[in-house]
């Protein structure tokens, strides 16, 4: 990731049924340690460290409609002007924005597509104090059913960079890529929404995954070599509880 440039991925939050279960799973997988908030207004949120540094989140899930899912922050300096340019892109807002205590002020959203995202105005907490290390994030991945409109929202409401390509066109910013863009075909059934990703760097991706398997998770797809120049290999999982994650190293050349 880039810091906590405006508009660079700034966190990554687990919507859970078992925050317990998630704890252990993840934990696991990744070496991440998890502490929970004593402070009741926050229901639980538990923070993932890694190296005592912030990697992640999983909080309860608010009702019993709400899906299991990873959810992804962007950074913004003003969360009210930028939901409101967001809106103005086509997106809808669902929640906020709102002061979450003192650690920042908060909005959740969907993009045009129906892509769920938040903005983050960050005052005692900035998000992310690892990443692009083995077991943090190192890449966001957007399935959409109408790229375009992906693209051209997040390039008109955060300011994002977009390397065009036919097959998976790549976003950033400041010249450095940190996520990219894919069509949802027939791979995923109708009723799947248009959603983000988050990817974790790993140092080996197929022993990533097959430990996933045997903590009770599933492989979705791969582990693969990524059929583009300097392509990762990468697996896509979904853990016990159904949210769907990536894990990706660098290819050995």
């Amino acid at each position: 990731m880039i810091g906590n440039l405006p508009g660079a991925p700034c966190w990554a939050q687990l919507s859970a049924r078992d925050s317990e279960a998630a704890q252990k799973f993840y934990g696991q997988l990744f070496g991440w340690t998890a502490e929970t908030d004593p402070d009741p207004q926050y229901g639980g949120y538990t923070t993932f460290s890694l190296g005592g540094r912030p990697a992640a989140a999983v909080a309860p899930l608010m009702n019993p409609q709400q899906p299991v899912m990873w959810l992804l922050s962007f950074a913004t300096p003003g969360v009210d002007a930028a939901a409101e340019s967001a809106k103005g892109a086509g997106a809808q807002v669902w929640m906020g924005p709102m002061d979450v205590g003192d650690l920042g002020r908060w909005a959740l959203l969907s993009d045009p597509t129906g892509a769920p995202f938040a903005l983050w105005e960050a005052k005692k907490f900035s998000g992310f104090g690892v990443a692009d290390e083995p077991n943090s994030l190192g890449w966001v991945d957007l399935s959409t059913r109408d790229v375009a409109a992906a693209v051209g929202f997040y390039r008109e409401a955060l300011g994002w960079q977009v390397w065009p390509n036919e097959q998976y066109p790549m976003v950033g910013l400041s010249d450095t890529m940190f996520g990219g863009v894919m069509e949802m075909g027939e791979m995923f059934p109708p009723e799947v929404p248009s959603h983000w990703n988050p990817f974790f760097l790993v140092s080996d991706v197929d022993a990533t995954a097959a430990k996933a398997g045997q903590l009770g998770g599933e492989v979705l797809h791969g582990p693969v070599d990524v059929e583009m120049e300097n392509g990762p290999r990468l697996a896509v999982i979904r853990d016990p509880q159904g949210a769907t994650f990536g894990v990706f190293a660098p290819r050995e050349s």
